[in-house]
């Protein structure tokens, strides 16, 4: 239980957490990557000690049902473990998946960081389908309410994030320039022709790309506008507030938020095999999710460092930065008595320092 205990006393300066708690965080985290999924019934046959898998299977429940989580506080040591430099590139979407009868719809709002969007808030929408723009200003005005000092590159968003309301609203906050995906059918005028956006565009062949002199107006407001015709013979258009030559490849940085979503689902945490259907109890699921998608891609840095990830004959990485991390501390954490001193150095990657 040393290295429980060894856990405990790193994240304790950066939790406002009793004992109890920070114990049953680094529990949870050392067995979260040995048995590499969030199903209660196998993280608690992960837990180190000599308690009886049943006591920590009610151990695991209690929490998820019970403790009162800071989650201001949590995105606040999201940064400060992850040191990612400004101006920062924020990106929101969603996902979704159902169990049983019970959907799941995740709003989620990130720093892009290294080609992932590392979560700092997210809000469980009790509904199918698309978020709202109210939804997604309050979710805003949290961020701003918390990070107002900060500055930012540009906020990333595909095509459900679109609406006269939620442009007029990004329109109105200079601190966040905007690149979002709008659709080809989306009309855009001159003042003396509105044209759909295919058509604007229609002479682009695949691989060219165009950014619009001047803004254009799209629902009452003005915009710039820049295309890319993509392999499949589809447009890529992306819109912004202010006027900026690399749009396109601002807004591809987009993709960290799907990669995201694919490390907590089947790339890494398996969040879909979760049986728990309570949004708050998710929610807290989520934040520890959150701290081991850091402490395995701080890692990954680490190992990067010493030893850089392979390229396959595409050129391409053999794997990502937060792969490398998480294989690397899931075979650390099956061995930790052989390889302790490797385990001490891993716990500087959660000091915050």
């Amino acid at each position: 239980m040393d290295h429980v205990n060894l856990l405990r006393q790193t994240l304790k300066p950066h939790l406002q957490w009793h004992g109890a708690r920070l114990s049953f965080l680094a529990l949870f985290l050392i067995a979260l990557f040995r048995v590499k999924t969030v199903n209660l019934s196998e993280l608690a046959t992960g837990f180190m000690g000599k308690t009886k898998i049943d006591s920590n299977y009610k151990r695991l429940q209690r929490f998820f049902r019970e403790f009162d989580l800071d989650y201001y506080s949590l995105a606040k040591l999201i940064v400060g473990m992850m040191e990612i430099p400004e101006p920062w590139v924020l990106s929101v979407d969603r996902t979704e998946w159902k169990f049983g009868q019970k959907m799941f719809n995740i709003l989620t709002l990130g720093i892009v960081y290294q080609g992932v969007a590392f979560p700092l808030l997210w809000w469980l929408l009790d509904k199918k389908g698309n978020s709202n723009t109210q939804e997604r200003i309050d979710l805003f005005k949290e961020f701003i309410e918390l990070f107002s000092e900060r500055q930012i590159a540009c906020l990333t968003a595909d095509r459900e994030f679109l609406g006269h309301e939620w442009l007029s609203y990004l329109l109105s906050q200079p601190m966040i320039p905007f690149r979002i995906r709008i659709r080809e059918s989306d009309c855009l005028s001159d003042g003396k022709h509105t044209l759909p956006a295919r058509v604007v565009f229609s002479h682009l062949k695949f691989g060219q790309s165009q950014l619009l002199s001047g803004r254009k107006l799209l629902w009452g407001h003005q915009v710039y506008v820049s295309a890319l015709r993509l392999k499949d013979n589809s447009l890529l258009i992306v819109i912004a507030g202010d006027r900026a030559h690399e749009l396109i490849e601002d807004y591809s940085l987009r993709w960290g938020i799907e990669t995201l979503f694919g490390i907590f689902k089947s790339r890494g945490f398996n969040l879909e095999d979760t049986h728990l259907q309570d949004s708050e109890r998710l929610s807290r699921l989520l934040a520890l999710l959150t701290i081991a998608l850091c402490w395995a891609h701080r890692t990954g840095q680490w190992l990067c460092q010493h030893q850089p990830i392979t390229l396959k004959k595409h050129g391409r990485k053999a794997k990502s930065i937060f792969r490398y991390g998480f294989d690397y501390l899931r075979r650390l954490l099956f061995n930790l008595e052989p390889d302790l001193t490797n385990y001490y150095h891993s716990l500087r990657f959660l000091s915050c320092t």
